[in-house]
């Protein structure tokens, strides 16, 4: 990873700690009995990873995200707006598709979800709006990729599976994707044990779902998640007094 590249996420991430410092600080909240149970310092500690939880959001995954993409060589646009015309009846087919899933009538498979919508072809079209959190374009290749917490609820999910789907009945030779920027079962994509999103998506087989280190080096290229993890060791080494102080 270049230097350069480096240095402009170690800036993201500095600045959302000094954030969280910032409003640590502030806080003049009394908890009697929270520090005669826990120590003021692990009062703390609970307060800054609470406040460092909400400054570290989508919009700082999203930015690093895109930082990477042209690090390897894409465009990246965060935020892409895409106006899609897709046939009416592929819009019907979507929709009793996510509707079976979440009923459990049927079992997430996303080769053959889109082997059904590519059969519709005729008849009327309509327009739909989407949002994609992060649009890469890298050798004529348009990806999509919305970016989701780790363990998303149900209808954020669908609401994904539905924008991917429409997105590859427009356009079937882009990529869609749902992107989880960590795995919070364990280091592998098969650990992955949030249930409620494996409704609508195959979590542990499907091509279109990147979860932690998949994420990071298909966005970055090969090595990247491994070198974001120094990133982020590197700045809570530098950061480390400044918590300290906190707890005293």
């Amino acid at each position: 990873m270049q230097s350069s590249t480096k240095n402009k996420i170690t800036d993201i991430l500095q600045t959302c700690v000094n954030r969280a410092i910032d409003r640590v600080k502030k806080d003049k909240t009394y908890r009697p009995f929270h520090e005669a149970l826990l120590t003021q310092k692990l009062v703390a500690a609970s307060t800054f990873e609470r406040s460092f939880s909400t400054s570290f959001g989508q919009g700082p995954m999203e930015e690093i995200s895109q930082i990477l993409a042209i690090s390897n060589g894409a465009e990246s646009i965060r935020q892409k707006e895409t106006m899609v015309n897709v046939n009416k009846g592929a819009v019907d087919e979507i929709e009793r598709i996510l509707s079976s899933l979440r009923s459990g009538d049927s079992k997430p498979n996303w080769e053959k979800e889109i082997t059904k919508i590519k059969a519709f072809n005729k008849g009327d079209y309509v327009v739909r709006r989407i949002i994609s959190d992060l649009w890469i374009k890298k050798d004529e290749t348009e990806i999509f990729i919305s970016i989701k917490t780790v363990k998303p609820n149900i209808d954020q999910t669908e609401i994904v599976k539905k924008d991917m789907l429409l997105l590859k009945a427009h356009n079937p030779k882009c990529e869609s994707y749902l992107g989880l920027y960590y795995n919070p079962g364990g280091p592998n994509r098969s650990d992955y044990n949030w249930s409620i999103p494996s409704k609508i998506f195959n979590m542990s087989q499907d091509v279109c779902v990147l979860i932690g280190r998949e994420y990071w080096d298909f966005i970055g290229g090969e090595g990247s998640y491994d070198a974001l993890l120094e990133i982020f060791k590197k700045v809570g080494n530098d950061t480390r007094a400044q918590l300290k102080e906190i707890g005293h």
